[in-house]
């Protein structure tokens, strides 16, 4: 049986470049034994890359999550050699990792500004590259309530405070008041959870990439709201290059 794959993103974010070992191939599905690769999961994208094989590369164009093992696949965009038992090299885009970090660290500052001045949880968002979105379950549609959450925001990333990184027992975070909502969809067999602090501002289980220091993110920028229905007030903010 194949052991679950190591996940080196949640330990270390910053890791672009890893080696490994084939544990099972399916076509164009590739399973290793560790990444580093994000998977699509929460609203992220998945991050694309390289599996390299002594000289040979390959494309990943989609990582995901297996239903049935948990396991982590990546896709190859074509025909390859990759068999059980290689040891390979893996090489993450960085420049679009690191902006899909930035933009979902400031996800967490705006939804916990968006709780603590509204009441507003998020009801369904995406991140991507470029932009992201996110809905809130707000009553009424008003511009300010946005564009003020977000100059917030701004101020929140100026103070340059580290995100921290940690893991709790399922009974312990379900004790945390700002996450248990989160936290009781999780599996029940997920007996550990890893929880995503920015100290005074969010705490989150989370199991994506995040950056280290809020300054990182830059600037928040509003791109547009709307008012897709009842309790669904989308909010689209990107960040300054």
């Amino acid at each position: 049986m194949i052991e679950l794959t190591e996940l080196i993103y949640q330990m270390d974010s910053y890791v672009r470049e890893f080696d490994a070992v084939v544990e099972e191939v399916r076509g164009k599905m590739v399973v290793l034994n560790k990444t580093a690769f994000n998977p699509r999961s929460g609203g992220l994208p998945p991050d694309t890359g390289y599996i390299i094989k002594a000289s040979r590369e390959y494309r990943v164009v989609d990582v995901e999550i297996d239903k049935e093992s948990m396991n982590i696949v990546h896709v190859i965009d074509s025909e390859h050699d990759l068999s059980p038992g290689d040891t390979v090299h893996g090489v993450i885009d960085w420049s679009k990792r690191y902006r899909v970090m930035r933009l979902h660290t400031a996800a967490h500052i705006l939804s916990a500004i968006m709780y603590l001045r509204h009441g507003a949880l998020i009801t369904g968002g995406n991140i991507y590259e470029e932009y992201a979105y996110d809905d809130y379950s707000l009553e009424s549609f008003d511009l300010n309530i946005f564009k003020e959450a977000i100059s917030e925001a701004n101020e929140v990333v100026k103070k340059g405070i580290d995100v921290k990184i940690y893991w709790l027992s399922r009974e312990e975070a379900l004790r945390i008041p700002g996450i248990i909502k989160l936290a009781s969809k999780m599996p029940p067999s997920v007996a550990t959870l890893r929880i995503v602090e920015i100290p005074g501002v969010d705490i989150q289980a989370d199991g994506g990439p995040h950056v280290r220091n809020t300054q990182e993110i830059g600037e928040i920028v509003f791109v547009k709201a709307e008012n897709k229905g009842r309790k669904r007030k989308r909010l689209y903010y990107s960040l300054r290059p």
